[in-house]
């Protein structure tokens, strides 16, 4: 059999990143971790690639994102020389409630569920601006001539509200299947529905923020792929009814899931996109906002910029906290929360231990998940101080909430836990630590 035509595309990609073989393949098998499938690729897999063996079907979308991360932008298929998928030949504008169908229906199937988690966190994501999204929306198909009403509007704001405050308490695996079947069989519909225009622009609001809210789950669960979609159907939505406040709310909610992730610059893209598309913003939004660029920029290594982010975050809660209540969720506790993360990436661990501490002191008692998430993340730093003893302490309390909790972020941080303790096995309070802690851990998160 002859051999194939080296991939003269792929061949000049590879050139432009200026990786060694050795480095490609670890970039690979970095995001085949994030994925969930861990991968063992070395420089001779990489080299038949470039020779023009075509790589296993599922190992394609790995290596476009691997170039598009280094390179900072798309890279499709036909660019790398691989072979058009299904993705490739879909319109490049789908219909909204017809994407949002699709997308809801997929995320109900539970024989899906391994199929949506595969999805990958994109850094060359194309994220429209408010201009290009206000005012639009493509002219439906309507079914039966039904009309909806302020009342239908308030019901889909209804169940969003207690959909969240389920996820506050219970973790994203609990409340998202509720969040997919609403969408599908009853928030969608609607849109199709016939409706004075006040109301239609006021339920594309109220599914935006359903929309926002399903993506804010799916991250919980580490569906950063599956998020997306959804964060891009609420930014689509949010911008055909003219919300201004979901939309940057979205943006901001994909900017954390950015630096959460560690990619700080295309974080900081998008807390710049959410603070732009809000010139008008009252001080709880701006403090909610510029928290986030704070944030962003700190991961970046902007040191002034992201103090100064954090000074007007601080003047502007104090404004709001004079004036009305929270935003959302964002109060004192979020604040000081920022304030622990921009210290600890510019590198005072004492601070922001002392941050998240006045942080866990002042939570407000039904945010469960973050309550164990950042008193996880304050017993980490801890114990980087080597503060064993006040680590396993609080551990200890993070445990008391984790066993109501079905959230893979919460499972992160405790699978962290026990890798951190266990060379401590010697020491009583880790020992007691890891006594309770097993008890409650599923055995998939416990160490082999």
């Amino acid at each position: 059999m002859a051999n194939p035509e080296p991939n003269a595309g792929l061949e000049r990609l590879y050139r432009e990143t200026g990786w060694t073989l050795r480095r490609f393949a670890q970039e690979i098998n970095r995001l085949g971790t994030e994925r969930g499938t861990p991968l063992r690729y070395r420089e001779p897999s990489v080299h038949q690639w470039l020779k023009g063996h075509m790589p296993k079907e599922d190992v394609r979308p790995l290596i476009l994102e691997a170039l598009a991360r280094k390179l900072r932008r798309p890279v499709t298929n036909s660019e790398a020389g691989f072979p058009a998928t299904s993705a490739d030949q879909q319109p490049a504008h789908p219909s909204t409630v017809e994407g949002l169908l699709d997308l809801g229906r997929q995320d109900m199937d539970p024989s899906r569920r391994s199929i949506l988690g595969v999805g990958l966190f994109s850094v060359a994501l194309t994220i429209p601006n408010w201009p290009d999204v206000v005012g639009r929306m493509e002219a439906v198909q309507k079914g039966d001539v039904q009309r909806i009403g302020m009342a239908d509007v308030q019901t889909v704001s209804a169940m969003t509200e207690r959909i969240s405050e389920l996820d506050d308490q219970f973790g994203g695996r609990t409340a998202r299947p509720m969040a997919a079947a609403f969408l599908v069989n009853t928030a969608a519909p609607y849109l199709r529905m016939e409706a004075p225009e006040s109301v239609r622009k006021a339920m594309m609001s109220a599914v935006s923020d359903l929309c926002y809210l399903t993506g804010y789950m799916a991250v919980d669960e580490g569906l950063h792929g599956l998020a997306q979609k959804y964060y891009l159907k609420a930014l689509e939505l949010a911008g055909a009814s003219e919300d201004h406040l979901t939309f940057c709310t979205t943006l901001r909610g994909m900017s954390v899931q950015a630096v959460d992730l560690g990619h700080g610059a295309q974080a900081m893209r998008l807390a710049d996109a959410a603070a732009a598309a809000s010139p008008q913003a009252g001080p709880r939004m701006r403090a909610f906002l510029a928290g986030q660029q704070a944030h962003a920029a700190a991961q970046t290594g902007a040191r002034v910029q992201a103090q100064r982010y954090l000074r007007e975050a601080e003047v502007a809660m104090e404004k709001a906290e004079s004036q009305s209540k929270a935003f959302g969720s964002y109060d004192p506790s979020s604040l000081l929360y920022h304030t622990s993360q921009v210290r600890y990436e510019l590198g005072d661990i004492a601070g922001s231990i002392e941050a998240m501490e006045q942080s866990d002191r002042i939570r407000q008692s039904v945010y469960r998940r973050a309550r164990v998430r950042h008193r996880c993340t304050l017993a980490e730093r801890q114990l980087e101080l080597g503060h064993l003893e006040a680590a396993c302490q609080t551990w200890t309390l993070a445990l008391e909430d984790y066993p109501s909790l079905q959230s893979g972020r919460a499972d992160e941080r405790i699978k962290t836990m026990h890798s951190r303790i266990r060379p401590f096995m010697k020491n009583h309070a880790a020992r007691d630590l890891f006594e309770r802690a097993r008890l409650v851990t599923p055995a998939r998160l416990l160490p082999r």
